[in-house]
């Protein structure tokens, strides 16, 4: 066998270890406890697929190592190594917008990879055979289909993906919206449509130009309207279309690796999106055009905010034989995680039955919250996901919220006028005693009332997350040792 023949069959086989990595490191990220090891595991076969890339002749075509092709591949690793280093830097509560902004990078490569096959193959004059598609000089009508349609996600995925960070980061208003939008933005999607169709059947530079400008008009367009709430559906929604893009272009290039990975990346994503907008009991159609988390509607809460402070509360607590702990964004805003846990086994010293209830999209991302408890040291056994704890806040003395917002307001049950009707909530006012840490009275990322902090047995102590914690230790402390109320 000859010697290329060789480094492409080893290349292969290389390609499929580093698909099954990347399948079980998925695998393993479904339970916390596994969860740091399948990212190890799925980041060695990404290393093991981006090595490969540098020596497989296939990766290169028959006339051999390009070096500019090479310059840029040891540029994007280097580039990689900043965002890496980026990354360690963000703060966990900007971890949302992060997600965004590097999905969007994905969506933009998958685009970037389309726009130069395309004007390669634009510019290639000879006869568009089956050598020539080999070697990536020219494209046959079905890699020429995949080209566009994958370039016209990624471009989406890019351009929504950068909006999406926009707004977690609150560099945007939560939605723009205009008469007659959905139209408007149907038109510009047909015309990209139409000028794709144009170049499976012929290549031109201006109109690679113009399709490429108008696709990433779609995405800024799409992304506009969307409500701050439903921002986490629309980036897991985006991570689904740039794995579709990447495995695209993963068949235009002749890359297993991509094929693969972009794949189960799409998939995943999908599923990831299906299973939040089931969390939020809307389709994601409606999720795309409802114009969802802009403010207001619903009916007219009456009644008033009733203040407790943190020696009542803890009081409360003292006497309390069940507490059920529900975190939110704004314990993650306020890095109250550690404060929560110490005041958590305090309780637990005091031999109280303490346990942490999370909303499937609680804290903007799924997960979000589990990694902030996690990090605090909080144990696995302690956080309950929604259907699990919902059947015992009947019988829990008191449920304490700390920055949760929509995620525990009653009207999602009770008002067919309010926007979030429908959505599954933690049934946090059957509990006996409420206790709702707040530094204000500002509504949620819904931009509505929360029924919840009217209720009858709700209290509220309007504190900084870790400044609230603080006070309940110290007055819990206070009690035992008898200078307590």
């Amino acid at each position: 066998m000859a010697l290329p023949q060789l480094l492409d069959l080893l290349a292969w086989a290389s390609y499929f270890a580093a698909a099954v990595l990347f399948i079980v490191g998925l695998m393993k990220m479904s339970s916390p406890v596994t969860a740091r090891r399948g990212i190890q595991w799925a980041g060695v076969g990404m290393v093991l697929a981006t090595v490969v890339t540098f020596v497989a002749p296939s990766t290169w075509g028959a006339h051999g190592i390009d070096p500019v092709n090479l310059g840029l591949m040891v540029l994007a690793i280097a580039l990689s190594w900043v965002f890496w280093a980026w990354g360690k830097r963000v703060p966990i509560t900007d971890m949302p917008q992060m997600v965004a902004i590097f999905n969007g990078m994905g969506g933009g490569s998958a685009a970037a990879i389309g726009a130069a096959a395309m004007i390669n193959a634009a510019a290639f004059t000879g006869e568009c055979t089956v050598e020539a598609v080999a070697a990536h000089e020219c494209m046959n009508t079905t890699k020429l289909v995949l080209a566009v349609l994958g370039s016209l996600i990624g471009a989406v995925s890019f351009s929504g993906s950068v909006i999406a960070w926009a707004k977690l980061d609150g560099r945007l208003d939560k939605r723009f919206t205009f008469a007659g939008q959905q139209v408007f933005n149907l038109v510009v999607f047909l015309a990209t449509l139409a000028l794709g169709a144009w170049l499976v059947v012929e290549l031109d530079v201006s109109v690679i130009v113009a399709f490429f400008v108008l696709a990433l008009v779609v995405g800024v367009l799409m992304t506009l309207p969307i409500g701050g709430a439903d921002m986490p559906v629309v980036i897991s929604l985006y991570n689904a279309f740039t794995g579709l893009a990447v495995a695209f272009k993963g068949y235009v290039l002749g890359s297993e690796a991509l094929i693969i990975a972009g794949t189960v990346v799409g998939a995943a994503g999908m599923l990831l999106t299906q299973l939040m907008a089931k969390a939020m009991n809307r389709p994601i159609s409606n999720v795309l055009f409802s114009n969802f988390g802009g403010g207001g509607g619903g009916a007219e809460i009456t009644g008033t905010m009733k203040p407790i402070e943190a020696p009542d509360a803890a009081s409360l607590l003292y006497l309390a034989e069940r507490v059920v702990i529900v975190p939110g964004y704004g314990m993650a805003v306020a890095q109250a995680q550690h404060k929560i846990w110490e005041l958590t086994q305090q309780l637990i010293k005091r031999d109280k039955e303490v346990r942490f209830a999370i909303h499937p999209v609680a804290g903007r991302m799924p997960g979000h919250m589990n990694v902030l408890l996690a990090e605090a040291g909080v144990p696995y056994d302690l956080i309950v996901d929604m259907d699990e704890i919902n059947p015992e806040f009947a019988t829990t003395d008191v449920a304490i919220v700390i920055g949760a917002n929509d995620v525990v307001n009653p009207v999602a049950k009770t008002d067919k006028s309010s926007p979030i009707y429908g959505m599954p909530i933690l049934d946090v006012v059957d509990a006996k005693k409420v206790i709702v840490i707040k530094r204000g009275k500002g509504t949620g990322f819904a931009g509505i009332e929360n029924a919840l902090f009217y209720a009858d047995n709700c209290s509220m102590l309007y504190a900084d997350g870790q400044e609230a914690a603080s006070k309940l230790i110290t007055e819990l402390k206070a009690i035992d040792s008898g200078g307590g109320h």
